[in-house]
């Protein structure tokens, strides 16, 4: 039996090269510096701040844990949880309270905090406290506030849309540079795949990176299952340290992970998060890649 087979209908990514003529910009976060020729950063906490003293708990343990292994950190943890499944989801203190705990657990620890805003009337309040603001995958179309996260000229973290091709983030970034600011972070946080799934397209790293700034990869909401629990979304936390060791072979800068004392009980989005416990043997291995390829790229 023959089978015929059409390619109208598939789409390739376009070829690109001219990667090393790029002059790439380092982001500075404090203390915190993020690109080429920079060690591995790692951006962690909990998906959504339960209360202040799981969080500060959380914050100290990744602060003992990094500084033991000589690695930047930023502490991500979300204030309100605007896009969740269900509307009965828990989604955090809100703007008043969650900037209080950050504030608190900032200054205790000197350690630089980020987290996402979602609504333009909680940017101003937002950018006092956060050294990052986040713009969220469902909002990196958005100009308007694009441009009003952009113009507080904090560094920026923008996730990629589930639904964006990678060369399509360079239009983003021209959005936060026509403000005259150039402090933006790029990250993948997976591709939609049919209903309720992501992939990660490692093609994307190299792509997104032809912006000349450096992205981050989101390792835990790319193993995410959106929806996928019926009223919540599911995960495959297992997958994750297999596609963050891949993720840093591949030249990111930066891992975004989300991480919980006991995922299974976590308020928002367990399924995908790493236990503590698990984190330290994971980082090692990343340092360790890391370091042999900012090494190996001196040589050339």
């Amino acid at each position: 039996m023959l089978i015929k087979i059409s390619f109208r209908s598939l789409t390739f990514l376009p070829v690109r090269d001219n990667y090393a003529s790029l002059m790439h910009h380092s982001v500075n976060i404090g203390r915190v510096k993020i690109g080429d020729d920079c060690p591995l950063a790692l951006i962690a906490g909990p998906c959504v701040l339960e209360n202040y003293e799981s969080a500060r708990d959380v914050a100290r343990f990744l602060k003992a844990l990094t500084d033991k292994l000589d690695m930047p950190l930023v502490l991500k943890a979300s204030y309100d949880k605007a896009n969740r499944t269900s509307l009965d989801a828990f989604r955090g203190p809100g703007l008043a309270d969650g900037l209080k705990f950050l504030e608190k657990i900032k200054g205790e620890l000197n350690i630089p905090v980020l987290a996402d805003v979602h609504r333009k009337a909680e940017i101003d309040a937002a950018a006092e406290v956060l050294d990052i603001i986040q713009i969220p995958a469902f909002l990196c179309r958005q100009t308007d506030f694009i441009l009003a996260v952009a113009q507080t000229q904090k560094p920026v973290n923008i996730k990629k849309g589930q639904f964006l091709a990678p060369w399509d983030m360079a239009h983003v970034v021209e959005k936060v540079t026509s403000t005259g600011n150039t402090q933006i972070l790029l990250t993948e946080r997976g591709t939609m795949f049919g209903y309720n799934n992501l992939v990660v397209d490692f093609r994307s790293f190299k792509e997104m990176q032809k912006t000349g700034f450096p992205v981050i990869f989101d390792v835990t909401h790319s193993i995410q299952l959106p929806g996928g629990a019926g009223k919540s979304s599911g995960g495959q936390r297992d997958y994750a340290p297999m596609l963050a060791r891949a993720a840093v072979a591949a030249g990111v800068h930066g891992i975004f992970i989300e991480v919980h004392k006991d995922p299974d009980r976590a308020l928002c989005d367990g399924p995908n998060s790493i236990k503590l416990e698990n984190l330290e043997s994971l980082l090692s291995q990343l340092k360790t890649i890391r370091r042999a390829l900012v090494a190996e790229s001196r040589l050339r």
